[in-house]
């Protein structure tokens, strides 16, 4: 890691430097904010609240994006509270050993990059997920529950939106996978469970299956949408979708309506007409057809 040292007491701070420089890291060190405000970049800083008469929080503000821990002598409103509020990460009691400031330093970089990494997912989710997905309030629904959709992303996008805004967390298990049953029995009781491809199931086992749901919170995801379970709350949602999902041929007719609606909000009257083989006059008969109304 590059991390930048600002301390005024300089045989404190190339102490600092020198054991984490044999530790791999590379070092820099500021006796002043107006030194460490100098243009650079870094994995991470190790801010003095000792700096005499000097505002920090400019260097806070400077490396918002950066790790940083405030290096402290006591703990106060002025050396901790309000350098945290501020955007510092932790605090460490000066003395304090170097080991204990490594093991802060890498505790907070698997800290952001987890937090990077998982931003990263919610993002690709929302973008792969169906958005046009009809909305299903799971709020006041008595677990456990079959949600039967003919595409599984439609499952997906229903749970992932009902974890999002009753802000829960949940354990995701296939049921195509060897161990499922173990993954189920591990699980704790009160932890939310999203089960896929229950469809896929044989018959012998889906009775274990349900047996062991039995009185949990699970959502049972299948897209067998003839699938039948006592006991259980069913939710049916279909959409266009799944038309591809499961491989079914379409007729030309039904094929020719899905990219229609699929596509018109996508591409001008001109080129959806060239891309589907037709005029723009056969476009628009076709919509009158179908009963679609065209999208602005």
């Amino acid at each position: 890691m590059k991390i930048l040292i600002v301390e005024n007491e300089i045989y404190l701070a190339q102490s600092i430097a020198t054991k984490l420089t044999q530790m791999g890291h590379s070092c820099k060190s500021a006796t002043t904010v107006k030194d460490a405000l100098k243009n650079d970049t870094f994995d991470a800083v190790l801010l003095s609240t000792n700096v005499s008469g000097q505002n920090f929080a400019p260097v806070i503000e400077k490396y918002k994006d950066s790790i940083i821990i405030l290096m402290v002598s006591y703990v106060s409103n002025d050396t901790v509270s309000t350098p945290l509020k501020q955007g510092a990460n932790d605090y460490i009691l000066k003395p304090f050993m170097i080991e204990e400031l490594v093991r802060k330093l890498n505790h907070l970089q698997d800290y952001i990059s987890y937090k990077k990494e998982s931003q990263t997912y919610k993002n690709y989710l929302n973008h792969v997920l169906n958005k046009d997905v009809a909305q299903v309030d799971l709020k006041n629904i008595k677990f456990p529950i079959l949600l039967k959709t003919n595409c599984q992303k439609i499952a997906d996008a229903i749970v992932f939106n009902y974890v999002k805004e009753s802000k829960k967390s949940f354990v995701f298990v296939s049921l195509t996978d060897s161990d499922a049953i173990e993954q189920i029995k591990k699980i704790k009781e009160d932890e939310l469970i999203y089960l896929i491809n229950f469809q896929n199931v044989k018959k012998s086992e889906k009775a274990k299956i349900l047996s062991l749901i039995h009185n949990k919170h699970v959502i049972l995801s299948t897209t067998n949408l003839s699938e039948e379970v006592e006991g259980l709350k069913v939710i049916e949602v279909k959409g266009d979708d799944g038309v591809f999902e499961k491989g079914d041929i379409l007729s030309i007719e039904n094929y020719v309506k899905y990219i229609i609606l699929k596509y018109q909000s996508k591409f001008p009257d001109t080129e959806l007409s060239k891309k589907l083989g037709i005029s723009r006059k056969s476009l628009w008969e076709k919509r009158k057809k179908y009963g679609i109304s065209k999208r602005k």
